[in-house]
């Protein structure tokens, strides 16, 4: 399984620790902030893409249900 779930919590503390080194700490909740609105936006896209590939299906079986 890859992903976010093979870094682990020492990967992620690490991470964490950069960034802190690197940005400080005054702009971690502004780039905080900047990360979740990218993922909340990339979720919603992706959900709205799911969504479109499950409505095609139920359109073409009304169509052939009224003939």
């Amino acid at each position: 399984m890859g992903g976010l779930g093979a870094i682990g919590v020492p990967g992620l503390i690490i991470i964490l620790v950069i960034v802190l080194i690197v940005f400080g700490p005054k702009k971690l909740p502004e780039i905080g902030g900047a990360v979740g609105k990218t993922f909340a936006e990339f979720k919603k896209s992706t959900k709205g893409l799911i969504d479109d590939d499950d409505e095609q299906p139920k359109k073409t079986e009304k169509k052939s249900d009224a003939s």
